[in-house]
């Protein structure tokens, strides 16, 4: 006959007991089973609840019932966004999502409302996306690490299909020429672009279960792949760029190789459109940015080229020993500068041996037909230029030094045989492409002075 007692007892021990439940242990974050165990707590006790709401007569109803769900969503919800914060595994922060998606819909299935823990879902994505781009990091890291920065060798026709089977390039020409040959690019160039795909794969496994639409999908996973380019993979890049060992045909290399991929940004854009099928004339497409990753590590590897030449010619330039006052000049240009132009002579060597150099649009190559021939002739034309004018300009500041208080003729001979043999490399063609006397004329202002 205590009817009223007994209901409001139940319901006060069944509030402690809840808190009880919802309260998680303390290293849940660190395997899937504490978080297995915490929802499987919390599904039990309201599974008892409903199965007691519709077997008794007024021991509990559905207000309480809600106000009780209210308050066990908002602790899961804090409980959550606490421990999924300290996971920096993708995979774990995966099947975390997976957990929280089963717990979801079983509990809708209660008829209890679950759109906030969807909702929170989205910001776990948003953590699961950085934990991914970490992992990514540590990836493309290895890859660039491990790059003999050579182009790929193939020695026969099963090498070539695997190799264009892993990365979209057509070639009419090198598929006519016989075995052996080289691809143009090394290998990180198939690698790389396979582990983005390999990310996007990774993205899409979230989005599962989560009830998005196709375009909500298609945009977390073009956002995502952009921060992985933009950011992630950009910055490898410059890493490796800007390594003190870098050399001139790493740095050929890396151009070449960022070319082939800016070119491949296509081949991930219709990737994606297969994978979400959302076409990407749909007004809210997001634009993968890639092509802006690779031309920035393009031009970063450019100036680097345009810095090392120059910091190469100042060191020999400090071997430079003039007797301002000699009677007589040599019989020759100096040492110096001999040994300058030497250098200078092979180092162009290495640009105009690219692969494929001077066969302006090859038909067939889908877009990259004068990728070879247009790096050749733009990057060593330009650090042709920079490395003559640097040479003229740093000669004219010696013969101009405030200490130099007197010449004697002998001494400018001396200097303007020096100045013939600059003069003779700039004629010579160290690099094709120059019109008429464009890079005599890196000389003039000293040839006058």
């Amino acid at each position: 006959g205590a009817r009223e007692t007994f209901e409001s007892y139940y319901r006060k021990q069944r509030r402690k007991q809840a808190r009880l439940v919802l309260q998680p242990p303390s290293n849940m974050h660190e395997t899937l089973d504490g978080y297995r165990k915490y929802f499987n707590q919390i599904v039990g006790f309201f599974v008892v609840e409903d199965h007691i709401l519709h077997t008794t007569q007024g021991l509990v109803n559905r207000a309480y019932l809600d106000e009780l769900w209210e308050m066990a969503l908002s602790k899961t919800i804090a409980a959550l966004r606490t421990h999924s914060s300290y996971c920096s595994d993708p995979s774990l922060v995966l099947d975390l999502k997976n957990l929280i998606v089963l717990f979801a819909d079983t509990l809708q299935g209660y008829g209890f409302p679950v759109n906030q823990l969807f909702d929170m879902l989205l910001e776990i994505q948003d953590q699961y996306s950085e934990t991914l781009l970490k992992k990514w990091s540590g990836v493309f890291r290895n890859i660039l690490d491990s790059d003999n920065y050579s182009p790929i060798p193939v020695s026969n026709e099963d090498v070539y299909k695997k190799i264009v089977g892993q990365f979209p390039f057509q070639d009419a020409e090198l598929e006519k020429q016989p075995f052996p040959k080289k691809f143009p690019f090394s290998e990180f160039v198939p690698k790389v672009y396979n582990q983005i795909k390999e990310f996007i794969y990774a993205c899409l496994k979230f989005s599962e279960d989560l009830h998005l639409s196709s375009t909500e999908v298609d945009d977390m996973i073009r956002k995502s792949t952009n921060l992985l380019l933009t950011r992630t993979l950009s910055n490898c890049l410059q890493n490796v760029i800007k390594r003190k060992n870098v050399g001139l045909t790493e740095l050929v290399q890396i151009i070449i190789n960022t070319t082939h991929l800016e070119k491949s940004c296509k081949f991930l854009e219709e990737f994606i459109t297969n994978i979400t099928n959302v076409l990407p004339e749909t007004v809210h497409t997001t634009k993968l940015y890639g092509t802006t990753t690779f031309k920035d590590a393009r031009h970063a590897a450019e100036e680097e080229i345009y810095t090392n030449l120059n910091q190469k010619i100042d060191q020999f330039l400090q071997l430079a020993d003039y007797d301002w006052m000699a009677l007589e000049p040599g019989s020759r240009a100096s040492d110096y500068l001999v040994d300058l132009i030497g250098f200078l002579r092979s180092t162009f060597a290495v640009f105009t041996h690219l692969p494929g150099r001077g066969r302006p649009g090859r038909s067939g190559l889908r877009g990259l037909a004068d990728v070879p021939f247009s790096l050749q002739g733009k990057v060593a034309q330009t650090a042709c230029m920079s490395a003559c004018k640097h040479l003229s300009t740093s000669l004219l500041q010696l013969l101009l030094e405030a200490e130099v208080r007197q010449l004697s003729l002998g001494a400018l001979q001396q200097f303007n045989l020096d100045v013939e043999e600059c003069e003779q490399f700039a004629r010579s063609g160290p690099v094709p492409g120059f019109q008429g006397d464009t890079l005599q004329l890196a000389f003039i202002d000293l040839r006058q002075v």
